[in-house]
């Protein structure tokens, strides 16, 4: 229980933040499964780039680590390149 009206605030912005990290988080990895679900070449390199930008900004706001941003955006691309 916060016992200043800081520690307050700070509860407050991190639940915002939580959720907003969160949702910008399932929205990405719905976009990689769907990248990997797909059978088609040209659909999946039309998504590509806006997938690994997205990758790019969780990695930026330290949502995800960089490396691991780095070992989505390859696995998709090996993916997309082997169709």
């Amino acid at each position: 229980m916060a016992n200043h009206a800081s520690a307050e605030k700070r509860n407050r912005q991190n639940e915002t933040r939580r959720l907003h990290n969160r949702y910008y988080a399932k929205t990405t990895r719905n976009a990689i499964r769907a990248i990997r679900n797909t059978t088609d070449k040209e659909a999946a390199l039309s998504s590509l780039p806006k997938v690994c930008s997205m990758i790019d900004k969780l990695a930026k706001i330290n949502v995800i680590h960089k490396n691991k941003a780095a070992n989505l955006k390859s696995g998709i691309t090996v993916y997309v390149n082997s169709l």
